[in-house]
Parts: structure tokens; C-alpha cells; sequence
């Protein structure tokens, strides 16, 4: 063998080290993070919007949760929900917050608008949580109270 064949690295072992070395920087990443964050890893702020519902829908069954999205999907195609409708909202209180002079009446109207249209969807979501709770039998309902206790439980140990 010659002295320039010894010393030629075949290609696919540097493509190795080089992932490699990603994953080990990725791992030290996350090692660091989770040192610097002094183990804050989770929110502990008070509940947001999707945290309030969030562990409702994800204590349901499977089954009980595709019938929910279907019911949810099927007003979004009904017309009851306008993704048009927020955006709009969304869009007019970015020139509300532009507009010279500033008119905060017409940023409070237009939030109002906005938090309707959440109020909205929150209380169909709610609607057909009932109509779905209603629609159990007592066992079942029993098991998702269990499931829905285990997972305020697992949060409550982990904040």
C-alpha cells in the first residue's frame, strides 16, 4: 500500500463522524438546558387558555375524542366558524393598533370581537363535551373522571 491510499479517510466515515459529533452536540444541548433551567421546565403560571380544556379532551377516550372532532369539523364546514371571520379580526386590530391618532375605544371594541370568537368556539367545544359525557354510561363517565383525576395528579407531582 502507499503512503497516499494509508492516509485517504474513506467518505462514508466522515459522513459517520459527522453525525456523530451532532448527535453528541444535540445530547450536550440538552444537558446544558436542562442545568441552566434549573429544572423549570414546564409553565407554572396560571392556567392558559388551552390548558383549561386541553386536559378535558385528553382525558376522553380516543373514541370519544374523534366523535368531538368530527361534531367540531363538521361546524367549522357548516359555516359556524370562519377562519376568514378571525382573520379579519386579527387583521383590523393590526391597523387599529397602527392607525394615528390611536383610538383605544377601537382596539377595545375589536378585542371584544375577538374574545367572542373565542368565547364562541369554548363554548361549543363545552356543548359537545356535555352531549358526549351525557351520551356515557356511568362506568364509563366513572373511568374518564378516573383519567381526568390521574393526569391533574401527574401534573400537580411534576410543578
Amino acid at each position: 500500500m502507499t503512503d497516499e491510499a494509508k492516509g485517504r479517510t474513506r467518505g462514508w466515515v466522515k459522513i459517520l463522524l459527522v453525525v456523530s459529533l451532532g448527535l453528541n452536540l444535540l445530547v450536550a444541548g440538552a444537558v446544558a438546558g436542562a442545568f441552566f433551567s434549573g429544572g423549570k421546565w414546564h409553565h407554572k403560571g396560571p392556567p392558559r387558555l388551552e390548558s383549561v380544556g386541553g386536559p378535558l379532551t385528553r382525558a376522553l377516550s380516543d373514541e370519544d375524542r374523534r366523535a368531538i372532532g368530527v361534531k367540531i369539523r363538521q361546524s367549522y364546514k357548516d359555516g359556524s366558524f370562519s377562519r376568514d371571520r378571525h382573520r379579519q379580526e386579527f387583521d383590523g386590530l393590526i391597523a387599529d393598533l397602527k392607525a394615528v391618532p390611536f383610538d383605544p375605544a377601537a382596539v377595545e371594541a375589536r378585542l371584544a370581537r375577538i374574545q367572542g370568537l373565542f368565547q364562541e368556539r369554548l363554548s361549543l367545544g363545552q356543548s359537545l363535551l356535555i352531549e358526549r359525557l351525557t351520551e356515557m354510561d356511568d362506568a364509563a363517565r366513572a373511568d374518564y373522571a378516573d383519567r381526568l383525576a390521574e393526569r391533574r395528579d401527574r401534573r400537580h407531582k411534576r410543578d
